[in-house]
């Protein structure tokens, strides 16, 4: 019966689906395969039977496994874990050497050693081709350097996250999604960096994960702040609880009340009922105080005409706002014209007329009455 394995080639790495051929594999042993990068050494975690109708032929078509592992490919394994390291340390000595501003982050030996891979982060282009020299002269093979970012990084290496455990990227992650800020938004998290962010810098992996119930929760909720008509009277909506599936609203009298989105789906869009129609008139009939506006105006006090304080004035004698007449009822008095009187000293209109220094004098009494001017202060020279 032919089968369908699932092998990895490291920890972190993705999974490969090859078929099993002639062999019988169980899980957890190790096998050859060929690639387009050459042979290679992988586990199996995933066994799978193919049905019995497909035993001469592989449904999926999956390529087969060239054979299964021995000792001496174990032992070729082990002397590539040792040859990785001596590499390692002899590309980061050449680099300080060569004082490139990248790290080196690992090295992959090829189970065949037909090709080694130094993974590196830097912030921008490197210009390594003097290092390639010496890697080429130092191991006679083919030396390719890649560069990763800072969330491969990670899952390399490994590290502890703000929960305790080992990283999701590390431990079961294979593909990285793109996370974004809005994500944060749409789960209610404070967007604290240190909070939502990992050990590598970049937002939580662990954000997308929740991504599409939040999503599914807010397509069946309503427009937070919107006013809607309901069979309990009109309600505002103030917030909305992704874990207790559940709505707070504010009603007419000012009183916040929670219901769950069951109930918000039976009561909304729908005529207001006989008990709250009675508690909207009963709260109409209600007198309400008086916030502002201006003052009713007093009952008039009995006074003469002539100005004297009658008895009523005397004893409750009205302040001087009170006693101002209504805004509404003041009329404005036309300002009386108070006529030329000509005095000796200044000449009258004939003189100024006919007198020669007459446009002297004008200009002078016209800058007289004007506003002398504001300099601007210039800044003092340097």
């Amino acid at each position: 019966m032919s089968q369908t394995l699932g092998v990895k080639f490291n920890d972190y790495g993705q999974v490969y689906y090859f078929g099993s051929g002639p062999f019988v594999v169980r899980e957890g042993q190790h096998v050859i395969v060929k690639t387009d990068q050459g042979m290679g050494l992988g586990k199996v975690i995933l066994v799978r039977q193919a049905p019995k109708e497909m035993d001469d032929e592989d449904p999926e078509g999956h390529a087969a496994i060239y054979r299964l592992a021995n000792e001496k490919d174990m032992e070729a394994v082990a002397e590539n874990e040792v040859l990785s390291k001596d590499a390692f340390k002899f590309c980061r000595a050449c680099i300080n050497t060569h004082k490139l501003g990248m790290k080196l982050v690992d090295v992959e030996v090829f189970f065949d050693r037909s090709k080694m891979v130094f993974y590196f982060t830097a912030p921008g282009r490197i210009d390594f081709r003097e290092l390639i020299k010496d890697l080429v002269k130092e191991y006679r093979t083919r030396i390719e350097l890649r560069q990763i970012g800072v969330r491969h990084e990670t899952q390399m290496l490994g590290a502890i996250g703000n929960c305790g455990q080992m990283c999701c990227c590390r431990r079961f992650m294979r593909k990285f999604v793109p996370v974004t800020i809005k994500m944060a938004k749409e789960q209610n998290l404070f967007l604290n960096p240190t909070k939502i962010s990992g050990i590598c810098g970049r937002l939580l992996c662990c954000l997308s994960f929740e991504q599409k119930g939040y999503e599914e929760f807010h397509r069946m909720c309503p427009r937070v702040g919107k006013k809607y008509q309901t069979s309990l009277g009109q309600m505002k909506v103030l917030r909305s609880n992704f874990f207790k599936k559940s709505l707070s609203l504010l009603d007419e009298s000012f009183e916040e009340q929670e219901v769950s989105i069951d109930e918000w789906n039976e009561i909304v869009n729908k005529p207001p009922s006989d008990e709250a129609k009675a508690e909207a008139k009963a709260r109409a009939a209600v007198p309400q105080a008086r916030r502002g506006g201006r003052r009713p105006p007093r009952p008039e006090t009995g006074g003469s005409q002539s100005g004297e304080p009658g008895p009523s004035d005397s004893e409750n004698p009205p302040s001087a706002r009170e006693a101002r007449p209504a805004r509404d009822d003041r009329k404005r008095r036309p300002r009386k014209e108070t006529p030329y009187k000509a005095d000796a000293s200044e000449p009258g209109p004939e003189q100024a007329a006919s007198g020669p220094d007459a446009g002297e004098a004008d200009d002078a009494k016209s800058k007289r009455g004007r506003r002398p001017r504001r300099r601007r202060r210039r800044p003092p020279k340097k």
